[in-house]
């Protein structure tokens, strides 16, 4: 990620949120650029125009890459941009040499928990949380609006 591309971020995550109202979810109010700021990496995808069209959020938790969140923007929907970044970051943690990837989502909505799962992920059982990962779990109470999940995930 550029400094610059902050306000295309900015957009394309406000944009993908949208899909979630579409689908009757309401998240609490979010300001993406909180996550980009607290990020350790974030990888972006850009369009035929060189602009910003998804971001791949991640932070260390537990000594792991975790997901924080993988945003397309939905006029560049299902045409795998969201599959090249969840594979560019599977590529970086391999490349870390790291184990696993652990990531939190809605473990039903279609492009969330099964979209994960038809790509490797796996629920992630209670007992082999870290201390860190229980902390997110807890912090993202406000975001249970439907039923949520942990997830892991091997790089690669």
């Amino acid at each position: 990620m550029r400094a610059e591309d902050e306000p295309d971020l900015v957009r394309v995550s406000l944009a993908a949120d949208a899909v979630f109202a579409g689908a009757g979810v309401e998240l609490p109010p979010d300001d993406p650029r909180t996550l980009l700021a607290h990020a350790d990496r974030v990888l972006v995808a850009t369009a035929s125009d060189g602009r910003p069209c998804g971001l791949a959020a991640t932070v260390a938790i537990d000594g792991h890459p975790h997901l924080e969140q993988i945003a397309v923007d939905p006029a560049h929907g299902r045409r795998g941009v969201g599959s090249a970044l969840l594979a560019a970051v599977r590529a970086e943690a391999a490349a870390r040499g790291h184990g696993r990837i652990t990531l939190t989502t809605f473990r039903d909505l279609p492009w969330n928990g099964p979209w994960y799962t038809a790509r490797g992920f796996a629920p992630l059982p209670r007992p082999e949380w870290g201390p860190e990962l229980v902390r997110l779990w807890e912090a993202e109470a406000g975001i249970r609006v439907r039923p949520r999940i942990v997830m892991a995930g091997r790089p690669g």
